[in-house]
């Protein structure tokens, strides 16, 4: 990645239902033309793959994610993070679980990258409520209808946050 880019990362398991609304996001964010300073990615559940990315310092990362805190599935979420000194999330929503679902959550992959040496920083998360989530949806492909109806707004969200990040990158 080249000094100044920003990453969009889709991350989710698409064979856990809405789990997968971050991939889903991600895939129709990359058919969108963007300035060259955004990179757009499915990372799926690929965590080492996500924390190696981040290890390029982008100046900016948009973590997108399906996102369980208890609200209507299809509620998008728009987080900032805190992030201690350390790069450690300091929200207190992350107590309360609110990343987690895959076999990297993205506070183990922020973990990893400190572990290599990194430090994770000014980390946006756009995330969807889900009605299916879990290992009980295992096999369970497509993405629920609340979820699925809140895929247009997530993409018109993250394009606002590049907007905001990249002037220059207006129009999708």
């Amino acid at each position: 990645m080249t000094e100044g880019t920003i990453l969009v990362a889709g991350i989710g398991n698409i064979f856990l239902g809405d789990d997968g609304f971050g991939v889903e996001v991600a895939r129709q964010l990359a058919s969108h033309q963007h300035v060259g300073s955004v990179r757009v990615a499915d990372y799926g559940i690929r965590g080492f793959d996500l924390a190696f990315a981040l290890l390029d310092e982008p100046a900016a990362t948009i973590l997108i994610d399906a996102m369980p805190r208890g609200g209507e599935p299809g509620t998008v979420y728009v987080l900032e993070p805190e992030l201690d000194a350390d790069g450690a999330e300091a929200s207190p929503d992350h107590a309360e679980g609110s990343f987690q679902g895959h076999a990297m959550t993205p506070d183990s992959v922020f973990a990893l990258v400190r572990a290599l040496g990194g430090r994770p920083s000014n980390v946006t998360v756009v995330g969807c409520e889900p009605l299916t989530f879990g290992p009980e949806n295992e096999g369970c492909m497509g993405l629920s209808e609340p979820v699925a109806g809140a895929v247009a707004e997530a993409v018109a969200v993250v394009e606002q946050l590049l907007t905001r990040l990249v002037p220059t990158a207006s129009e999708p």
